[in-house]
């Protein structure tokens, strides 16, 4: 049994810890068939009627049948494609996709709408906004007003992802002074000691507004404790919002949302120092270049390694091993090396680090104050609250990636998490961005380690967001870019990782992913490798995911044809999603260069119902 890491060793002394389950009737039958055979899928849990009921699914083949394989997709059939929208929704998508291509207009939308509001009014300009942006790509204002979307959408076969999308309109001056004073800890305030640490894990002036360089992720800043319990119950309602009106939803939170980033900083930092010092031992043994989970330390040059620089004596290392059930096979790889040093170390007590200069495990404080220590606790619980409501709820809870100073330490709690809560199935989702250089490595250590200890990987795939802040960040400040140098590397990462999980799937079914893409090239990779494995989409181990008001051509004939899609669906009030609005018209202007296929389906279907006549028919 895997001993307990740094996190759960917190949670453990915040009292938090769920019961175990009982086993469902889903995973019995997954463990009961023959490697590579499909779980029967588990029978509906009720929830809101769609308005048109779609079809009901085929029941499941006799074990060891041929299935029938899924209808072909044609993402150039504007018919399809739109025949869940009105025609009023097809020209507002026109009028809004057009404007979103202007330049100008874009470059300078806040001071726009800022304008608007004075002139029109606040009634006026919400209208306004309905009609046009906020209708295009906000699901409405509240739990109620997006029900009949939802429901709508399911009627065609897509699913809906919850994102109540609310943030404070801070100016980029509140928005630093709060990142640095929440970044930086009691005792580095007082001695100056934050200029010790890494300078990629710690806060800098003139990045402190997170938001600079970010076009698609909502953006959270600490204040204080309240407002984290604030965000929590926000998100909580989201949760219950998505298991009221939908089955099988999805929920999206962000860790900066619940407590301060500090902790994320000084977590990563310590993560990363203990990888890089894997690393370096691997390099000595020889092993450089060799992908994370190829690296295969000889326990005993470890042992002898360890006690050269200090860490350990050849006999407590010995010790440490035999405690933790390592070295048996005379060699320790990636995952057992974490294992030895979560057992070794203790976050809430002191961030140890190696030091390769002194050879000595050193903390990366000196201290915690006792508020400091129960702000982390804190963020745990806050956590462990909302796992334990997507669990009651039956709602899949997706833990968004964040910056790459800030998300070891989320991968790392989103992984205790799925540890704890994916046992039966997955509930809690990983985010990975695959414009980072180290992302295959972190998708196959986490992918090996639920096959090791036999819980439901849970998964979304990303290009990324923060391409641009990140980039900018890393040669000012001088450190190695952590993302890849092109496009297509980026393009490639995300189909090798995307490859490597499509195969876990076939040979182990408890592995699950969201293709969270845009790029219909990405999505046909997916449906051509899905039918070479004989994964169907009837498994539903694969999930395929857009942004509500953007390719539309790809959501809906996924949907029709069968396969698990959503829609991220945002919500909330029309002034406070202005920012959000923003960065949909940025998005939407890189996205409108390089692609004009949903302007021109959206014009042929136009086309299509006024010379049917069908333009202001109910039934088109």
């Amino acid at each position: 049994m895997a001993p307990p890491s740094a996190a759960r060793a917190l949670c453990s002394a915040a009292r938090l810890g769920v019961p175990r389950r009982p086993r469902s009737a889903t995973a019995a039958a997954a463990a009961a068939s023959p490697r590579g055979a499909a779980p029967l899928p588990a029978a509906d849990s009720g929830g809101a009627r769609p308005v048109v009921p779609p079809p009901p699914p085929p029941p499941p083949p006799p074990r060891g049948a041929e299935r029938e394989p899924p209808p072909a997709v044609d993402f150039g059939d504007p018919r399809e494609a739109f025949r869940s929208k009105s025609s009023a929704e097809l020209l507002r998508g026109l009028v809004v996709l057009g404007l979103c291509a202007v330049e100008p207009l874009v470059e300078h939308n806040r001071e726009l709408l800022q304008v608007c509001q004075r002139v029109l009014g606040q009634a006026l300009f919400e209208r306004l906004m309905k009609m046009t942006f906020y209708g295009q790509f906000v699901a409405g204002e509240d739990q109620e007003a997006i029900k009949p979307l939802i429901r709508r959408n399911q009627a065609f076969g897509v699913g809906a992802v919850l994102d109540y999308s609310v943030e404070e309109d801070l100016s980029a001056e509140e928005a630093e002074r709060k990142e640095l004073d929440s970044c930086t800890s009691a005792a580095e305030k007082e001695t100056g000691g934050a200029e010790q640490r890494e300078k990629q894990y710690r806060a800098h002036r003139g990045f402190g507004d997170r938001r600079g360089g970010v076009i698609s992720a909502r953006t959270y800043f600490y204040a204080d404790e309240a407002k984290c319990d604030q965000h929590m119950e926000t998100f909580l309602r989201c949760i219950d919002a998505s298991g009221g009106s939908s089955e099988n939803g999805f929920s999206a939170i962000k860790l900066t949302a619940l407590g301060r980033p500090q902790f994320l900083l000084q977590f990563s930092e310590v993560l990363v120092k203990w990888r890089r010092f894997f690393h370096q031992m691997a390099a000595e043994q020889g092993q450089a270049g060799r992908a994370a989970l190829e690296m295969k330390l000889e326990a005993e040059k470890l042992q002898e390694a360890l006690a050269n620089l200090g860490i350990a004596t050849k006999a407590e290392s010995q010790h440490w091993f035999t405690g933790e059930n390592l070295g048996m096979s005379g060699t320790v790889d990636l995952l057992d090396w974490n294992s030895l040093i979560d057992s070794r170390t203790k976050l809430s007590k002191l961030l140890l680090v190696p030091n390769m200069q002194t050879g000595q495990l050193e903390p990366l404080l000196s201290r915690f104050t006792e508020e400091e220590d129960l702000q982390m606790k804190r963020m745990l619980q806050r956590m462990d609250v909302l796992a334990k409501r997507a669990t009651e709820k039956g709602v899949r809870l997706m833990v968004d990636a964040e910056q790459s100073y800030f998300q070891p330490a989320i991968s790392r709690l989103t992984l205790e998490m799925q540890r704890r809560f994916n046992r039966d199935q997955a509930i809690i989702f990983n985010t990975y961005q695959c414009y980072l250089k180290e992302a295959y490595d972190n998708v196959t250590v986490d992918v090996e380690l639920s096959r090791r200890e036999g819980w439901h990987f849970g998964t979304k795939l990303v290009r990324g967001a923060y391409m641009e802040q990140e980039r900018e960040r890393a040669a000012q400040i001088g450190y190695e870019d952590p993302i890849n140098p092109t496009y297509e590397k980026t393009n490639e990462m995300y189909h090798r990782c995307l490859d490597y999980i499509l195969e876990e799937i076939k040979h182990n079914r408890k592995a699950n992913v969201m293709v969270a893409s845009h790029n219909e090239d990405t999505v046909k990779f997916t449906l051509r490798r899905m039918m070479e494995l004989g994964i169907h989409p009837s498994e539903k181990k694969v999930y395929f995911g857009q942004l509500l008001g953007m390719c539309d051509q790809i959501t809906f004939p996924l949907g029709q044809a069968g396969y698990p899609v959503y829609k991220y669906m945002p919500y909330g009030p029309v002034n406070e999603v202005l920012p959000y609005l923003s960065r949909r018209a940025q998005e939407n202007r890189g996205f409108m260069q390089r692609a004009n296929q949903e302007r021109d389906l959206l014009w042929r279907e136009v086309k299509r119902r006024l010379l049917t006549g069908m333009l202001f028919s109910p039934n088109h």
